[in-house]
């Protein structure tokens, strides 16, 4: 159960703010955003900021949710990996990548060596913070982009603040409440 309980949701106020975030989620509100309701401005700034993430950067959806999936997977985010595993297959990823990602999936066969640079530097900023160059300039030469790479520590760095609030607030799959 979560720690807090998720808001209705059938719930219509703020309107401006509920209607924005449906706009976005299909019409629905997952538990996620029930429980991020409880504050309307958090809301509304997460809703505009993740969804810029999702849909406005040039960095390839595929790319994206790989990152994603390995944030989800360090952190225990259960809900985040639930969610974003789909859209991962979806973007062309592979289902023995996903499983590649529960083990050492910087060094798994399942991945190029470019999707290895990329995973390794996901895991640096996820567990380590500090970042060595090595680790940083192996994934950069694989972006072949700074926009790509700025965007991918963006991407990692954003789902590692989703991953925080999943897990300490106890939010979990729609489905299992």
């Amino acid at each position: 159960m979560p720690r807090i309980p998720y808001q209705p949701s059938d719930l219509t106020e703020p309107k401006a703010i509920v209607d924005a975030v449906r706009a976005r989620r299909g019409g629905t509100l997952l538990n996620l955003d029930r429980m991020l309701l409880h504050s309307p401005a958090f809301a509304r700034g997460w809703n505009a900021f993740l969804g810029d993430v999702r849909t406005n950067l040039e960095l390839r959806a595929r790319l994206r949710e790989l990152a994603i999936c390995q944030v989800a997977l360090l952190n225990g985010a259960h809900y985040e990996f639930h969610h974003h595993a789909p859209e991962f297959l979806k973007a062309g990823g592979t289902q023995a990548q996903l499983d590649a990602l529960h083990g050492a999936a910087s060094d798994s066969a399942a991945f190029d060596s470019g999707e290895r640079a990329i995973l390794a530097l996901v895991r640096a900023i996820t567990v380590d913070v500090n970042v060595s160059d090595a680790v940083f300039d192996a994934a950069r030469a694989a972006l072949k982009s700074d926009q790509l790479t700025v965007e991918l520590v963006g991407v990692v760095a954003t789902y590692n603040m989703v991953s925080r609030m999943l897990v300490a607030l106890g939010i979990r799959p729609e489905e299992e409440t």
